[in-house]
């Protein structure tokens, strides 16, 4: 089992080795070059994706074009669209490799299995699932209630590797700020990080 992927499950659940080793088995590994898909807006989302290496980003385009970040993934993160997903639905959102991006992907048939064949894995995305909605609670109070210059202090301290490495328009589209207006925002605030 790939180091990150043992990591990131045994945080929350006790799995023996057997265990590991035997779930390892339900994952496939992929890859995608930068600025390719591993899922586009109407397709049916297959699984999950663990990242190993490289960056993906989840967005939705509105009816203008505009692109709306949903989330990053860099390495230890997981990403998928939720409602596609579980629900077998065409997806909202997009999910792009923002640089060449190596994964871990499991299908949800495979992950049913296997929350049936370990049942304290369900636990562990259950502890996930709970995170990632504090997470997006948390933003929805901010983007709400915050100026811009706190929701881009949040964006540093939940993503800290990527304050440098990301474009500014992309950190923008997360802040709900115009690029415009957050590169002005920075050239008159020191960057974080």
């Amino acid at each position: 089992m790939h180091p990150l992927l043992q990591e990131n499950l045994l945080s929350n659940i006790y799995l023996t080795q057997d265990e590991l080793e035997r779930i390892d088995g339900l994952f496939q590994l992929r890859s995608l070059k930068k600025k390719h898909y591993l899922l586009q807006e109407g397709e049916i989302s297959q699984g999950v994706a663990f990242v190993l290496s490289g960056l993906l980003r989840s967005y939705k385009l509105d009816s203008h074009g505009f692109e709306h970040v949903i989330q990053f993934a860099p390495a230890s993160w997981w990403m998928t669209d939720m409602k596609s997903s579980s629900r077998q639905e065409p997806a909202e959102l997009f999910i792009e490799a923002l640089e060449p991006t190596e994964y871990l992907f499991i299908t949800k048939s495979k992950l049913d299995y296997a929350f049936k064949e370990f049942p304290k894995l369900e636990r562990h995305f259950r502890i996930l699932a709970e995170n990632a909605v504090m997470a997006y609670q948390q933003r929805l109070i901010g983007n709400l209630s915050q100026p811009a210059i706190e929701r881009f202090a949040n964006f540093c301290q939940l993503y800290p590797t990527l304050t440098q490495s990301l474009p500014h328009k992309q950190i923008a589209s997360f802040i709900g700020v115009t690029p415009e207006f957050f590169s002005k925002m920075i050239n008159n605030t020191p960057l974080p990080g």
